[in-house]
Protein backbone atom coordinates (compact mmCIF):
# COMPACT_ATOMS: atom_id res chain seq x y z
CA UNK A 1 0.00 0.00 0.00
CA UNK A 2 1.65 3.37 -1.09
CA UNK A 3 1.51 5.76 1.97
CA UNK A 4 -1.04 8.60 0.18
CA UNK A 5 -3.90 5.49 0.72
CA UNK A 6 -3.05 5.34 4.21
CA UNK A 7 -5.33 6.37 6.40
CA UNK A 8 -5.86 5.52 10.56
CA UNK A 9 -7.96 6.63 13.03
CA UNK A 10 -6.12 7.56 16.72
CA UNK A 11 -8.09 5.24 19.23
CA UNK A 12 -8.70 6.96 22.51
CA UNK A 13 -7.10 10.46 22.09
CA UNK A 14 -7.96 12.37 24.78
CA UNK A 15 -7.49 9.60 27.24
CA UNK A 16 -3.98 9.29 26.12
CA UNK A 17 -3.00 12.10 26.36
CA UNK A 18 -4.58 12.67 29.90
CA UNK A 19 -2.62 9.54 30.80
CA UNK A 20 0.65 10.60 29.23
CA UNK A 21 0.25 14.24 30.55
CA UNK A 22 2.95 15.84 28.24
CA UNK A 23 5.21 19.07 28.53
CA UNK A 24 7.15 21.15 26.62
CA UNK A 25 11.06 20.19 26.86
CA UNK A 26 9.96 16.52 27.48
CA UNK A 27 11.20 13.36 25.29
CA UNK A 28 8.58 10.67 24.74
CA UNK A 29 8.31 7.92 22.50
CA UNK A 30 5.74 6.31 20.15
CA UNK A 31 6.05 2.69 20.40
CA UNK A 32 3.87 2.06 17.44
CA UNK A 33 3.85 5.27 15.43
CA UNK A 34 1.39 4.37 12.85
CA UNK A 35 -0.58 7.06 11.25
CA UNK A 36 0.99 9.41 13.40
CA UNK A 37 -2.36 10.59 15.35
CA UNK A 38 -1.29 10.12 18.71
CA UNK A 39 2.25 11.25 17.87
CA UNK A 40 0.74 14.35 16.57
CA UNK A 41 -1.25 15.20 19.51
CA UNK A 42 1.99 14.48 21.85
CA UNK A 43 3.71 16.72 19.92
CA UNK A 44 1.13 19.65 20.23
CA UNK A 45 1.02 19.18 23.79
CA UNK A 46 4.29 19.27 23.92
CA UNK A 47 5.30 22.60 22.04
CA UNK A 48 7.03 24.23 21.35
CA UNK A 49 10.20 21.89 22.14
CA UNK A 50 9.13 18.51 23.40
CA UNK A 51 10.87 15.74 21.53
CA UNK A 52 8.82 12.67 19.92
CA UNK A 53 11.08 9.10 18.16
CA UNK A 54 8.44 7.18 16.80
CA UNK A 55 8.68 3.79 15.58
CA UNK A 56 7.29 0.88 13.83
CA UNK A 57 7.54 -2.27 12.21
CA UNK A 58 5.91 -1.31 9.08
CA UNK A 59 7.66 0.66 6.80
CA UNK A 60 4.66 2.22 4.81
CA UNK A 61 3.59 3.76 7.98
CA UNK A 62 6.73 5.10 8.89
CA UNK A 63 6.63 6.80 5.33
CA UNK A 64 2.98 7.89 5.92
CA UNK A 65 4.46 9.19 9.31
CA UNK A 66 6.99 11.44 7.86
CA UNK A 67 5.04 13.26 6.08
CA UNK A 68 2.55 13.61 8.50
CA UNK A 69 4.82 15.19 11.26
CA UNK A 70 6.89 16.11 9.18
CA UNK A 71 5.68 20.29 9.85
CA UNK A 72 7.12 19.63 13.40
CA UNK A 73 10.89 18.97 11.89
CA UNK A 74 13.84 18.27 14.07
CA UNK A 75 11.25 17.89 17.21
CA UNK A 76 10.98 13.67 15.53
CA UNK A 77 13.18 11.32 15.05
CA UNK A 78 11.58 8.08 12.97
CA UNK A 79 13.06 4.15 12.98
CA UNK A 80 12.01 1.03 11.73
CA UNK A 81 11.53 -0.94 14.90
CA UNK A 82 9.40 -3.15 17.14
CA UNK A 83 8.34 -1.07 20.46
CA UNK A 84 10.59 -4.15 21.66
CA UNK A 85 13.77 -2.75 20.46
CA UNK A 86 12.88 0.67 22.17
CA UNK A 87 16.24 0.07 24.33
CA UNK A 88 18.69 -0.14 21.53
CA UNK A 89 17.34 2.55 19.35
CA UNK A 90 17.33 5.06 22.33
CA UNK A 91 20.94 4.05 22.75
CA UNK A 92 21.71 4.94 19.51
CA UNK A 93 20.34 8.18 20.17
CA UNK A 94 22.64 9.03 23.16
CA UNK A 95 19.16 8.95 25.25
CA UNK A 96 19.16 6.94 28.71
CA UNK A 97 15.60 7.58 29.65
CA UNK A 98 12.02 9.41 28.59
CA UNK A 99 9.44 11.64 29.82
CA UNK A 100 6.84 9.36 28.98
CA UNK A 101 6.13 5.88 26.17
CA UNK A 102 3.07 4.68 24.26
CA UNK A 103 2.12 1.51 23.16
CA UNK A 104 -0.63 1.49 20.39
CA UNK A 105 -0.84 -2.66 20.00
CA UNK A 106 -2.81 -4.98 17.12
CA UNK A 107 -3.39 -4.39 13.24
CA UNK A 108 -4.00 -0.42 12.47
CA UNK A 109 -7.60 0.12 10.43
CA UNK A 110 -5.81 0.64 7.40
CA UNK A 111 -3.97 -2.92 7.50
CA UNK A 112 -6.76 -4.50 8.15
CA UNK A 113 -8.48 -2.56 4.46
CA UNK A 114 -5.51 -3.51 2.77
CA UNK A 115 -6.04 -6.64 1.18
CA UNK A 116 -2.69 -6.95 -0.22
CA UNK A 117 -1.26 -6.95 3.57
CA UNK A 118 -3.51 -10.33 4.17
CA UNK A 119 -4.61 -9.46 8.16
CA UNK A 120 -8.39 -9.82 6.97
CA UNK A 121 -10.04 -12.46 5.63
CA UNK A 122 -13.00 -10.31 4.66
CA UNK A 123 -10.74 -9.52 1.39
CA UNK A 124 -9.33 -11.91 -1.04
CA UNK A 125 -5.45 -11.31 -0.55
CA UNK A 126 -1.68 -13.10 0.10
CA UNK A 127 -2.11 -15.19 2.91
CA UNK A 128 0.74 -12.62 4.52
CA UNK A 129 -0.34 -10.67 7.67
CA UNK A 130 3.77 -9.67 8.75
CA UNK A 131 3.73 -6.07 10.18
CA UNK A 132 6.76 -5.97 8.59
CA UNK A 133 6.81 -7.47 5.12
CA UNK A 134 10.45 -7.63 4.81
CA UNK A 135 11.31 -10.39 7.09
CA UNK A 136 9.70 -13.29 8.79
CA UNK A 137 7.89 -16.10 8.00
CA UNK A 138 4.48 -15.55 6.93
CA UNK A 139 0.79 -17.43 7.69
CA UNK A 140 1.09 -18.67 4.46
CA UNK A 141 4.46 -20.37 5.46
CA UNK A 142 3.18 -21.63 8.98
CA UNK A 143 -0.12 -22.66 7.46
CA UNK A 144 1.60 -25.09 5.13
CA UNK A 145 4.70 -25.90 6.71
CA UNK A 146 3.81 -26.74 10.82
CA UNK A 147 2.58 -29.56 11.69
CA UNK A 148 -0.56 -30.58 13.20
CA UNK A 149 0.31 -30.16 16.54
CA UNK A 150 1.88 -27.12 16.20
CA UNK A 151 -0.91 -26.00 14.95
CA UNK A 152 -3.39 -26.80 17.20
CA UNK A 153 -1.24 -25.16 20.29
CA UNK A 154 -1.08 -21.58 17.93
CA UNK A 155 -4.79 -21.53 17.51
CA UNK A 156 -6.06 -22.79 20.81
CA UNK A 157 -3.43 -20.38 23.10
CA UNK A 158 -4.35 -17.10 20.59
CA UNK A 159 -7.18 -17.84 19.07
CA UNK A 160 -9.15 -19.50 21.97
CA UNK A 161 -10.56 -21.96 19.18
CA UNK A 162 -12.70 -24.93 20.89
CA UNK A 163 -12.26 -26.39 17.21
CA UNK A 164 -8.70 -25.95 17.05
CA UNK A 165 -7.84 -29.59 16.66
CA UNK A 166 -10.97 -29.81 13.63
CA UNK A 167 -9.85 -27.13 12.02
CA UNK A 168 -5.73 -28.10 11.93
CA UNK A 169 -6.45 -31.69 10.50
CA UNK A 170 -8.48 -30.23 7.86
CA UNK A 171 -5.47 -27.93 7.21
CA UNK A 172 -3.06 -30.71 6.56
CA UNK A 173 -5.55 -32.23 4.51
CA UNK A 174 -6.37 -29.86 2.52
CA UNK A 175 -2.82 -28.75 2.37
CA UNK A 176 -1.60 -31.58 0.82
CA UNK A 177 -3.37 -31.41 -2.40
CA UNK A 178 -2.25 -27.38 -2.85
CA UNK A 179 -0.65 -25.38 -0.65
CA UNK A 180 -2.75 -22.75 1.38
CA UNK A 181 -1.99 -18.75 -0.42
CA UNK A 182 -4.84 -16.96 -0.28
CA UNK A 183 -6.79 -15.27 2.39
CA UNK A 184 -10.26 -16.46 1.27
CA UNK A 185 -8.81 -20.22 0.87
CA UNK A 186 -7.94 -20.78 4.55
CA UNK A 187 -11.19 -18.64 5.75
CA UNK A 188 -13.65 -20.90 3.65
CA UNK A 189 -12.11 -24.07 4.61
CA UNK A 190 -12.57 -22.78 8.68
CA UNK A 191 -16.19 -21.97 7.68
CA UNK A 192 -16.86 -25.03 6.34
CA UNK A 193 -15.12 -27.33 8.92
CA UNK A 194 -16.32 -25.12 12.04
CA UNK A 195 -19.62 -26.76 13.51
CA UNK A 196 -22.61 -24.02 12.12
CA UNK A 197 -20.11 -21.82 10.63
CA UNK A 198 -22.04 -20.89 7.71
CA UNK A 199 -24.64 -19.18 9.31
CA UNK A 200 -24.55 -15.61 8.37
CA UNK A 201 -25.92 -14.20 11.99
CA UNK A 202 -22.74 -15.94 13.62
CA UNK A 203 -19.45 -13.87 13.77
CA UNK A 204 -17.05 -15.32 10.90
CA UNK A 205 -15.37 -18.40 12.30
CA UNK A 206 -12.24 -17.35 10.88
CA UNK A 207 -11.86 -14.80 13.34
CA UNK A 208 -10.26 -16.16 15.43
CA UNK A 209 -7.95 -18.45 13.23
CA UNK A 210 -6.79 -15.28 11.61
CA UNK A 211 -5.90 -13.46 15.00
CA UNK A 212 -4.17 -16.57 15.96
CA UNK A 213 -1.91 -16.41 12.92
CA UNK A 214 -1.47 -12.93 13.24
CA UNK A 215 -0.52 -13.07 16.70
CA UNK A 216 2.09 -16.28 15.93
CA UNK A 217 3.48 -14.17 12.74
CA UNK A 218 4.25 -11.18 14.34
CA UNK A 219 5.15 -12.70 17.97
CA UNK A 220 3.13 -9.86 19.56
CA UNK A 221 2.75 -11.57 23.35
CA UNK A 222 6.27 -12.34 23.30
CA UNK A 223 6.89 -8.34 22.02
CA UNK A 224 4.21 -7.21 24.58
CA UNK A 225 6.11 -8.83 27.86
CA UNK A 226 9.92 -7.38 26.48
CA UNK A 227 8.37 -4.34 25.46
CA UNK A 228 6.94 -3.21 29.21
CA UNK A 229 10.20 -4.22 31.27
CA UNK A 230 12.17 -2.30 28.68
CA UNK A 231 9.81 0.45 28.46
CA UNK A 232 9.73 0.92 32.28
CA UNK A 233 13.36 0.58 32.36
CA UNK A 234 13.73 3.75 30.35
CA UNK A 235 11.28 5.98 31.97
CA UNK A 236 12.10 8.51 34.38
CA UNK A 237 11.09 8.98 37.61
CA UNK A 238 7.73 10.33 37.19
CA UNK A 239 7.44 9.33 33.81
CA UNK A 240 4.42 7.29 32.19
CA UNK A 241 3.90 4.56 30.64
CA UNK A 242 0.13 4.13 28.36
CA UNK A 243 -1.12 0.69 26.50
CA UNK A 244 -3.47 0.10 24.50
CA UNK A 245 -4.84 -2.57 23.56
CA UNK A 246 -7.60 -4.65 21.29
CA UNK A 247 -7.66 -8.51 22.97
CA UNK A 248 -7.86 -10.48 25.86
CA UNK A 249 -4.92 -11.93 25.56
CA UNK A 250 -2.52 -8.43 25.33
CA UNK A 251 -4.53 -6.66 27.76
CA UNK A 252 -3.97 -9.73 30.15
CA UNK A 253 -0.35 -9.40 29.88
CA UNK A 254 -0.93 -5.41 30.86
CA UNK A 255 -3.09 -5.96 33.32
CA UNK A 256 -0.77 -8.49 35.26
CA UNK A 257 2.60 -6.34 34.47
CA UNK A 258 1.09 -3.10 36.04
CA UNK A 259 -0.45 -4.70 38.74
CA UNK A 260 2.97 -6.24 40.00
CA UNK A 261 4.57 -2.77 39.33
CA UNK A 262 2.44 -1.09 41.34
CA UNK A 263 1.94 -4.02 43.92
CA UNK A 264 4.02 -3.21 47.59
CA UNK A 265 3.86 -5.72 50.26
CA UNK A 266 3.30 -9.10 49.52
CA UNK A 267 3.45 -10.67 52.95
CA UNK A 268 1.15 -13.43 54.18
CA UNK A 269 -2.08 -11.51 55.35
CA UNK A 270 -1.37 -13.40 59.02
CA UNK A 271 1.98 -11.61 59.34
CA UNK A 272 1.59 -8.79 62.01
CA UNK A 273 4.39 -6.79 60.04
CA UNK A 274 5.61 -6.76 56.70
CA UNK A 275 9.42 -8.91 56.12
CA UNK A 276 9.27 -9.09 52.44
CA UNK A 277 10.43 -5.15 51.92
CA UNK A 278 8.46 -5.04 49.11
CA UNK A 279 7.71 -1.11 47.66
CA UNK A 280 5.87 -0.59 44.56
CA UNK A 281 7.69 1.09 42.20
CA UNK A 282 4.51 2.00 39.81
CA UNK A 283 1.63 3.95 40.67
CA UNK A 284 -1.65 3.10 38.33
CA UNK A 285 -3.16 5.79 36.80
CA UNK A 286 -6.29 3.86 35.69
CA UNK A 287 -7.48 1.20 38.13
CA UNK A 288 -9.64 -0.66 36.19
CA UNK A 289 -8.57 0.40 32.22
CA UNK A 290 -10.26 2.93 30.42
CA UNK A 291 -12.20 1.16 27.46
CA UNK A 292 -13.43 2.82 23.65
CA UNK A 293 -16.71 2.60 22.15
CA UNK A 294 -17.72 3.74 19.17
CA UNK A 295 -18.91 6.78 19.83
CA UNK A 296 -15.28 8.10 21.26
CA UNK A 297 -14.27 7.02 17.43
CA UNK A 298 -15.05 6.45 13.82
CA UNK A 299 -12.59 3.73 14.08
CA UNK A 300 -14.26 0.32 14.54
CA UNK A 301 -11.28 -0.67 16.67
CA UNK A 302 -12.29 1.58 19.12
CA UNK A 303 -14.83 -1.19 20.09
CA UNK A 304 -12.68 -3.11 21.71
CA UNK A 305 -9.80 -1.08 22.87
CA UNK A 306 -8.53 -0.94 26.98
CA UNK A 307 -6.23 1.91 27.80
CA UNK A 308 -4.23 1.18 30.88
CA UNK A 309 -1.38 3.72 32.55
CA UNK A 310 1.09 3.52 35.05
CA UNK A 311 3.58 6.63 36.16
CA UNK A 312 7.02 5.38 37.58
CA UNK A 313 8.06 6.35 41.79
CA UNK A 314 11.28 5.03 41.65
CA UNK A 315 13.72 2.69 40.10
Amino acid sequence: MAATDFSHLSVLPEATIDCLSPHPGEIYLDGTIGGGGHARLILEASAPDGRLIGLDRDPDALEHAAKILAPYGARVSLHHACFADLASILDDLDIPVVDGILFDLGVSSWQLDSAGRGFSFRQDGPLDMRMDATQGESAADIVNQRDEADLVRIFREYGEERFAGRIARHIVQRRGEAPFTRTTELAELVRDVVPGGNIPARIHPATRIFQALRIEVNGELDQVKTGINSAFRRLKVGGRLAIISFHSLEDRIVKQAFQRLSTGCNCPPKLPLCVCGRTPVAELLTRRGIKGSVSDSDNPRARSAVLRAIRKLCN
